[in-house]
């Protein structure tokens, strides 16, 4: 089933988790590189890549953000999958993807165990707070973009 569907059947409380976490890592996306890094967020101690599944969806987010509607978006087309197995590790600190952010069908995929692998995973304390994990990796390529 293609990740679009699988969105919209979690969103009608119909979805399967690892269904719509197996389509994610096999669709590919796009992710903006506004200037020498890819563009992401920090919120709630957690980075969040930025990914959309379509031109149209980034499009609307870029307008959102306040660009011109003829402002083009650089971006690179990734697998799910390489982001949440390669890039996710590589961020300093805890991190996750935000697809398609700022729309109704969008989804977050935190940096959890059976989501990203094992060594970028977070678990929560008693207190609810996200603890940072030491994994020895670079930060971000170029930085912050927000």
């Amino acid at each position: 089933m293609p990740l679009i569907d699988e969105i919209s059947r979690m969103h009608a409380y119909e979805g399967d988790p690892a269904a719509l976490v197996g389509e994610f890592r096999r669709t590919s996306v796009l992710v903006p590189v506004p200037d020498d890094g890819l563009m992401s967020a920090e919120m709630g101690g957690i980075r969040w890549l930025y990914a959309f599944t379509d031109e149209a969806a980034l499009s609307r987010f870029a307008l959102a953000r306040g660009s011109a509607p003829d402002t083009e978006w650089p971006y690179v087309s990734a697998l799910g999958a390489r982001l949440l197995d390669v890039v996710i590790p590589a961020i300093e600190g805890p991190a996750g993807v935000a697809l398609d952010a700022g729309s109704e069908q969008g989804m977050l995929f935190p940096p959890a165990p059976g989501i990203v692998p094992d060594s970028a995973a977070v678990r929560t304390d008693q207190d609810g707070e996200v603890p940072t994990r030491d994994s020895g990796a670079a930060a971000l390529p170029g930085g912050e973009r927000n």
